[in-house]
């Protein structure tokens, strides 16, 4: 059985066993990234499979959409296609799909903009998770302070840092 990513030689080795057999050289290059050569699996992998069957489908699926909209009736009816959905829907349901996708967008906007607090609200700035900066004050200088825990820096103290050199 041959390794993943192996090469033939064509030259022959000869054996120079009793048996006299030859067998041929052959080189293997081992990719370490490769997920298929270390779990033994062989063959494609399934998303792969899926990805195919998907593509050849959707490619299936509008030639025959575009058959059904685009070939004169009569000339369905002479190759013996007599049943197939009204003409009407050829148009009528992408348009409905997208109209569909447009409003679910503004749905989804509009959900956002409705569950969003106000920008005067405190909930923008402060909630349970807040932090005020602790007052500890070290007597040690230098390199010997210890860094100071987490915390949340006031929006009256941000405006101070951003905006104070600006008067």
């Amino acid at each position: 059985m041959e390794e993943p990513h192996s090469v033939n030689s064509p030259r022959t080795i000869l054996s120079f066993s009793k048996r006299g057999r030859t067998t041929t050289a052959s080189v293997s290059f081992v990719d370490p990234n490769d997920e298929k050569s270390n779990s033994g699996e062989h063959g494609p992998k399934p998303s792969e499979v899926y990805g195919f069957v998907g593509s050849i489908t959707t490619v299936v699926a509008t030639a025959i959409y575009l058959a059904w909209a685009y070939i004169p009736e009569p000339w369905l009816h002479s190759i013996g296609i007599f049943y197939y959905p009204s003409r009407y829907w050829a148009l009528a349901v992408p348009t409905y799909a997208m109209v569909i996708i447009v409003l679910a967008v503004i749905f989804y906007i509009g959900l956002n903009f409705m569950s969003t607090p106000p920008p005067t609200s405190l909930t923008t700035m402060f909630d349970e998770f807040s932090r005020e900066p602790s007052s500890f004050l070290s007597h040690m200088e230098g390199d010997e302070q210890p860094i100071e825990p987490i915390s949340d820096l006031g929006i009256d103290k941000i405006n101070v840092l951003m905006f104070d050199d600006a008067k």
